[in-house]
């Protein structure tokens, strides 16, 4: 089982966020493959490879040259080109109003189950890479969200970095609408980081002012007061794993986030970073 599922979104991710993990599993000898929402290809964010670009909260160059080379090296080896998609392994949960719901919905449970369970057999662990795209179709997908708990109740590893770690806040039992995350410790981006404008996505004619959600107080909200939320705002990474949850903040933090995950899954480690 020494491959990994990497879930991209198709309106961009950021690149150096995929690669510094991708770079690291690919060593220690492991298979990524990909899939997105609809099985279109993924891209990088443009400004994950140009080293001009100035982060605004930051207020400087966060694409080194190092994060150009590797996620340019990456591109040119077309390895996303074709995606698993997401809408063939999951189905749409049906509405209430429809005829038949009951009968839908044992439809629906009954195949969501065979699928977590063949994938969750076939990968050791989920990988969610952030960026801006997630914020349209990830965050609040519901098959992603199905996919999610279908490695949970396996007890495998799921590790989040950016802004795919708000996945994990929304991916609750249909049923019980509890957090995964509650009483777990996470980082994600703080308050501190976040953009106040101009947050745009590939593929698309817009672009939206501020992220629609401050994940900070997401995920406080969510592990609730038996967990933590770690910013580590000052600090040039925040690298988080409380089993099977492994989260990092942002882009400056993908090598360790790499680093950490494959110790995770050769070594069992199971707590880093608080």
């Amino acid at each position: 089982m020494k491959k990994v599922l990497a879930i991209l979104s198709e309106y961009g991710y950021w690149g150096i966020e995929l690669v510094g993990a991708f770079n690291k599993l690919e060593a220690a000898g492991y298979q990524v493959d990909f899939m997105t929402p609809a099985g279109q290809l993924p891209e990088a964010l443009p400004p994950s490879y140009d080293t001009t670009y100035v982060d605004p909260p930051l207020g400087i160059c966060v694409t080194t040259k190092q994060h150009e080379k590797d996620v340019k090296e990456f591109i040119a080896k077309n390895k996303t080109a074709h995606p698993l998609n997401l809408k063939e392994y999951i189905p749409e949960r049906p509405y209430y109003c429809v005829p038949d719901f009951l009968r839908r919905l044992e439809c629906y449970y009954a195949t969501v189950k065979e699928s977590t369970e063949k994938l969750a057999g076939e990968y050791a662990a989920l990988l969610l890479v952030g960026g801006s795209g997630p914020i349209i179709d990830m965050v609040n997908n519901q098959r992603l969200h199905e996919l999610i708990l279908g490695f949970y109740r396996k007890n495998l590893p799921i590790a989040g970095i950016c802004y795919g770690v708000a996945s994990l806040v929304f991916a609750r039992d249909f049923n019980e609408r509890k957090s995964i995350l509650k009483g777990k410790h996470v980082t994600g981006h703080c308050i501190e980081y976040d953009y106040h404008e101009g947050t745009g996505f590939l593929h698309t004619d817009f672009s939206i002012g501020p992220p629609p959600y401050a994940l900070e107080y997401m995920l406080a909200d969510a592990v609730g007061p038996e967990g933590q939320y770690h910013g580590n705002f000052g600090k040039e990474t925040s690298v988080i794993l409380d089993y099977p949850f492994l989260t990092a903040r942002s882009l400056q933090c993908s090598y360790e986030f790499g680093d950490v995950f494959v110790e995770m899954l050769e070594n069992g480690l199971k707590r880093y970073g608080w």
